[in-house]
């Protein structure tokens, strides 16, 4: 698009604007240090939100340190109006973290007496600060002439063709500055900035979409496409199908982990028996001896338990009468031992 296109392009902005929102100007006894908390609120949210927003930290927090050192979470409970609070509440708490740590002083008024440009580059070092928040210091606090882009707004110049993915990318707008004079900077960028908002909260309306079809015809190629039914029903019904799938496999391998345990559980009684008939006296074994050949009886031929039960059954009385004998002897011997006294 050549320069006078988009100057021509981006007047009409302005004066179709100019018929749908009122200008919001900023409050003008607030500090240079207020400005930049309160640019950070107002990224991509409405002014309301960012008002609202921005006194609840100043009540809830004796001052800008408490802000710097609470966490994200504690300082977005604060900030729920916002369009995204957990992301406006990281902007503060890490360009708060970045003004402290680069000057030990939350004194920035010396900005206003500084070279423009040098202020801009003092501003661009911390690392938290966004375009938006720089450009909003630079026309607010500074009284220089910058026109403040969001996402919200970045992404109305591509739906306009205002500029293309290149220069979306780079957050520029050739000729933007010299398109609109500095007089009507504030008026126009607070214009453009509650049309970018409301649009992305609702692109599908069509007040929304009338106002930008008003600007270029050619935008409604450009418009955010919704999704077709089918593709919403075919993510809808694919979680159910995949639940009931677990669930099932979960059954399954429950019962198979069910009769793995349970399959074990017959040999182990014959191996505690074994044990204990080792160490217990003969008549117990003797016991134990009759119910495991019977049992081997059962499941072996006839001819092996003919011949192995006669064995054992000699075996146990032999034991009981040879202990029995010992235990006489010892006794008569102590016995024999005391007569001479």
């Amino acid at each position: 698009m050549s320069a006078t296109a988009r100057a021509k392009k981006i007047a009409k902005i302005h004066s179709v604007l100019k018929k749908h929102y009122q200008p919001i100007r900023p409050a003008a006894n607030r500090s240079v240090l207020e400005h930049l908390v309160f640019a950070c609120c107002l990224e991509d949210s409405r002014y309301e939100q960012a008002n609202d927003a921005f006194a609840r930290i100043q009540e809830v927090y004796t001052g800008w340190n408490e802000v710097r050192v609470t966490t994200v979470k504690e300082l977005a409970e604060q900030m729920t109006d916002l369009t995204d609070p957990i992301e406006a509440a990281t902007r503060v708490k890490k360009t708060l973290y970045n003004v402290f740590e680069s000057q030990y002083s939350w004194d920035m008024e010396y900005l206003r007496k500084e070279n423009l440009g040098k202020a801009t580059q003092k501003l661009n070092s911390y690392k938290s600060a966004t375009p938006f928040v720089v450009s909003y210091l630079v026309q607010n606090a500074l009284n220089g002439h910058s026109i403040p882009l969001d996402k919200s707004a970045m992404d109305l110049m591509l739906i306009l063709d205002i500029v293309n993915q290149k220069e979306a990318a780079k957050w520029s707008v050739p000729g933007l500055e010299r398109a609109v004079s500095k007089n009507l900077g504030v008026d126009f960028s607070s214009l453009l900035h509650q049309m970018s908002v409301d649009f992305r909260s609702s692109p599908f309306s069509t007040n929304y979409r009338n106002i930008l079809l008003s600007i270029d015809s050619g935008a409604k190629d450009r418009f955010p496409k919704r999704q077709s039914k089918k593709k919403v029903v075919k993510t809808q019904e694919s979680p159910p199908e995949t639940k009931s799938a677990s669930k099932a496999a979960s059954k399954s391998a429950s019962k198979a982990a069910d009769a793995k345990k349970k399959a074990p559980a017959k040999p182990e009684p014959k191996k505690k028996v074994a044990k204990k008939a080792s160490g217990t006296p003969a008549k117990k074994s003797a016991k134990t001896s009759g119910k495991t050949s019977a049992k081997k009886s059962a499941k072996a031929p006839a001819k092996k338990v003919v011949k192995k039960s006669p064995k054992k059954s000699v075996k146990t009385p032999a034991k009981k009468s040879v202990a029995k004998g010992v235990k006489k002897k010892s006794a008569n011997k102590k016995l024999s031992k005391k007569k001479p006294r």
